[in-house]
Protein backbone atom coordinates (compact mmCIF):
# COMPACT_ATOMS: atom_id res chain seq x y z
CA UNK A 1 0.00 0.00 0.00
CA UNK A 2 2.56 2.38 0.64
CA UNK A 3 5.05 1.59 -2.06
CA UNK A 4 1.87 2.44 -4.03
CA UNK A 5 1.53 5.95 -2.83
CA UNK A 6 2.35 9.41 -4.52
CA UNK A 7 5.03 10.83 -3.23
CA UNK A 8 3.97 14.46 -1.64
CA UNK A 9 5.90 17.34 -2.88
CA UNK A 10 6.58 20.10 -0.72
CA UNK A 11 5.39 23.43 -3.30
CA UNK A 12 7.83 25.86 -1.57
CA UNK A 13 10.87 23.16 -2.24
CA UNK A 14 9.51 22.70 -5.67
CA UNK A 15 9.73 26.12 -6.28
CA UNK A 16 12.89 26.57 -5.22
CA UNK A 17 14.32 23.44 -7.77
CA UNK A 18 12.40 25.44 -10.30
CA UNK A 19 14.26 28.57 -10.23
CA UNK A 20 17.48 26.80 -9.51
CA UNK A 21 17.26 25.00 -12.78
CA UNK A 22 15.94 28.58 -14.44
CA UNK A 23 18.99 29.91 -13.28
CA UNK A 24 21.24 27.33 -14.64
CA UNK A 25 19.27 26.89 -18.07
CA UNK A 26 19.81 31.10 -18.41
CA UNK A 27 23.66 30.85 -17.45
CA UNK A 28 23.66 27.64 -20.16
CA UNK A 29 21.91 30.00 -23.02
CA UNK A 30 24.46 32.55 -22.53
CA UNK A 31 27.50 30.20 -22.63
CA UNK A 32 25.81 28.71 -25.85
CA UNK A 33 23.13 30.30 -27.41
CA UNK A 34 19.54 29.59 -27.54
CA UNK A 35 19.80 27.42 -30.81
CA UNK A 36 22.86 25.47 -29.82
CA UNK A 37 21.81 24.51 -26.12
CA UNK A 38 20.69 21.22 -25.49
CA UNK A 39 19.15 19.78 -21.80
CA UNK A 40 22.08 18.04 -21.85
CA UNK A 41 23.97 21.16 -21.22
CA UNK A 42 21.64 22.80 -18.86
CA UNK A 43 21.36 19.61 -16.99
CA UNK A 44 25.36 19.66 -16.74
CA UNK A 45 25.35 23.36 -15.82
CA UNK A 46 22.29 22.40 -12.97
CA UNK A 47 24.03 19.54 -11.54
CA UNK A 48 21.22 17.45 -12.33
CA UNK A 49 19.75 14.59 -15.22
CA UNK A 50 18.42 15.57 -17.82
CA UNK A 51 14.97 13.58 -16.48
CA UNK A 52 15.09 15.94 -13.82
CA UNK A 53 14.48 18.84 -16.25
CA UNK A 54 12.04 16.70 -18.17
CA UNK A 55 10.46 16.03 -15.17
CA UNK A 56 9.79 20.19 -14.54
CA UNK A 57 9.51 21.04 -17.84
CA UNK A 58 8.51 18.54 -19.86
CA UNK A 59 10.40 19.90 -22.86
CA UNK A 60 13.93 21.43 -23.80
CA UNK A 61 10.89 24.61 -25.08
CA UNK A 62 8.95 24.30 -22.15
CA UNK A 63 11.98 24.59 -19.83
CA UNK A 64 13.33 27.88 -22.63
CA UNK A 65 10.17 29.12 -22.25
CA UNK A 66 10.11 29.06 -18.51
CA UNK A 67 13.47 30.83 -18.46
CA UNK A 68 12.54 33.74 -20.09
CA UNK A 69 9.11 34.33 -18.29
CA UNK A 70 11.19 34.47 -15.01
CA UNK A 71 13.92 36.27 -16.00
CA UNK A 72 11.88 39.20 -17.76
CA UNK A 73 9.42 39.68 -14.95
CA UNK A 74 12.01 39.61 -12.82
CA UNK A 75 13.36 43.04 -14.43
CA UNK A 76 10.40 44.16 -14.81
CA UNK A 77 9.24 43.96 -11.24
CA UNK A 78 12.48 45.52 -9.75
CA UNK A 79 11.98 48.25 -12.39
CA UNK A 80 8.50 48.92 -11.51
CA UNK A 81 9.17 48.45 -8.18
CA UNK A 82 12.57 51.00 -7.90
CA UNK A 83 10.65 53.50 -9.93
CA UNK A 84 7.84 53.83 -7.13
CA UNK A 85 9.88 53.93 -4.44
CA UNK A 86 11.63 56.97 -5.73
CA UNK A 87 10.65 60.23 -4.04
CA UNK A 88 10.67 62.38 -7.26
CA UNK A 89 10.35 62.19 -10.50
CA UNK A 90 14.46 62.70 -11.57
CA UNK A 91 14.97 59.48 -9.06
CA UNK A 92 12.05 58.27 -10.68
CA UNK A 93 14.08 58.33 -14.08
CA UNK A 94 17.29 57.29 -12.39
CA UNK A 95 16.04 54.32 -10.90
CA UNK A 96 14.23 53.53 -13.85
CA UNK A 97 17.93 53.68 -16.04
CA UNK A 98 19.44 51.93 -13.04
CA UNK A 99 17.38 48.74 -13.42
CA UNK A 100 17.93 48.74 -17.60
CA UNK A 101 21.99 48.58 -16.69
CA UNK A 102 22.43 46.77 -13.67
CA UNK A 103 26.44 45.86 -14.08
CA UNK A 104 28.33 44.50 -16.52
CA UNK A 105 28.03 40.94 -16.69
CA UNK A 106 24.64 41.23 -15.46
CA UNK A 107 23.62 43.86 -18.26
CA UNK A 108 25.48 41.45 -21.28
CA UNK A 109 24.32 38.67 -19.67
CA UNK A 110 20.22 39.43 -19.83
CA UNK A 111 20.45 41.66 -23.46
CA UNK A 112 22.45 38.53 -24.87
CA UNK A 113 20.13 35.73 -23.73
CA UNK A 114 16.99 38.39 -24.45
CA UNK A 115 18.07 39.08 -27.99
CA UNK A 116 18.65 35.63 -29.03
CA UNK A 117 15.32 34.83 -27.58
CA UNK A 118 13.69 37.88 -29.42
CA UNK A 119 15.32 35.59 -32.74
CA UNK A 120 13.87 32.44 -31.75
CA UNK A 121 10.49 33.90 -31.23
CA UNK A 122 10.43 35.22 -34.59
CA UNK A 123 9.66 31.77 -35.97
CA UNK A 124 7.99 30.31 -32.91
CA UNK A 125 4.21 31.27 -32.00
CA UNK A 126 4.46 30.29 -28.25
CA UNK A 127 7.82 31.80 -27.87
CA UNK A 128 6.19 34.72 -29.52
CA UNK A 129 3.77 34.96 -26.17
CA UNK A 130 6.42 34.84 -23.96
CA UNK A 131 7.90 38.15 -25.78
CA UNK A 132 4.53 39.63 -26.01
CA UNK A 133 3.81 39.35 -22.11
CA UNK A 134 7.34 40.83 -21.51
CA UNK A 135 6.53 43.89 -23.43
CA UNK A 136 3.77 44.43 -21.98
CA UNK A 137 4.81 44.27 -18.91
CA UNK A 138 7.58 46.43 -19.46
CA UNK A 139 4.94 48.95 -21.22
CA UNK A 140 3.37 49.55 -17.62
CA UNK A 141 6.30 50.47 -16.44
CA UNK A 142 7.55 52.21 -19.32
CA UNK A 143 4.24 54.70 -19.33
CA UNK A 144 4.47 55.34 -15.50
CA UNK A 145 7.36 57.33 -16.64
CA UNK A 146 5.82 58.76 -19.64
CA UNK A 147 2.77 60.01 -17.68
CA UNK A 148 5.54 62.27 -15.70
CA UNK A 149 4.88 64.63 -18.60
CA UNK A 150 0.82 64.17 -18.13
CA UNK A 151 -1.66 62.29 -19.99
CA UNK A 152 -1.97 63.27 -23.22
CA UNK A 153 1.17 61.49 -25.68
CA UNK A 154 1.67 59.36 -22.65
CA UNK A 155 1.68 56.27 -24.97
CA UNK A 156 3.76 57.41 -27.63
CA UNK A 157 6.59 58.23 -25.52
CA UNK A 158 6.33 54.84 -23.78
CA UNK A 159 7.19 53.38 -27.00
CA UNK A 160 9.67 55.66 -27.39
CA UNK A 161 11.35 54.92 -24.21
CA UNK A 162 11.07 51.47 -24.85
CA UNK A 163 12.82 52.12 -28.64
CA UNK A 164 15.53 54.24 -26.22
CA UNK A 165 16.51 50.94 -24.02
CA UNK A 166 16.08 48.44 -26.64
CA UNK A 167 18.58 50.53 -29.29
CA UNK A 168 20.83 51.38 -26.52
CA UNK A 169 21.16 47.41 -25.33
CA UNK A 170 22.21 46.55 -29.14
CA UNK A 171 24.67 49.14 -28.85
CA UNK A 172 26.02 47.98 -25.28
CA UNK A 173 26.66 44.00 -26.80
CA UNK A 174 28.62 45.59 -30.02
CA UNK A 175 30.98 47.70 -27.52
CA UNK A 176 33.82 45.87 -27.29
CA UNK A 177 35.01 48.02 -23.77
CA UNK A 178 31.52 49.62 -22.55
CA UNK A 179 31.24 52.01 -19.93
CA UNK A 180 28.01 51.43 -17.62
CA UNK A 181 28.20 55.21 -16.56
CA UNK A 182 28.29 56.52 -20.16
CA UNK A 183 25.43 53.98 -20.93
CA UNK A 184 23.62 54.76 -17.96
CA UNK A 185 23.75 58.19 -19.04
CA UNK A 186 23.28 58.41 -22.79
CA UNK A 187 19.99 56.13 -21.34
CA UNK A 188 18.83 59.13 -18.81
CA UNK A 189 19.89 61.71 -21.20
CA UNK A 190 17.43 59.69 -23.78
CA UNK A 191 14.56 59.45 -21.12
CA UNK A 192 14.84 63.29 -20.47
CA UNK A 193 14.10 64.28 -24.29
CA UNK A 194 11.70 61.89 -24.65
CA UNK A 195 9.63 63.37 -22.40
CA UNK A 196 10.58 67.11 -22.78
CA UNK A 197 12.40 68.16 -19.68
CA UNK A 198 15.36 70.61 -20.77
CA UNK A 199 19.00 68.93 -20.35
CA UNK A 200 20.32 69.15 -16.82
CA UNK A 201 23.55 71.62 -16.37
Amino acid sequence: MLGGMARKVNPIQDRARRAALEKAAYLAIYERGYAGVTLADIAAHAGVSRGTLVYHFGSRAGLLAAVMRRFSRTIAVATRRAVRQAGSPEGKLRAYVDNQFYGLENTRRFYTVSLDFLAAATRDPALMEVQRAFLADSLAVDLELARLSGEAGAQGRARLLRALVEGLSVRFLADPDPDLGAYRADCLSGLRAVLGWEAEG
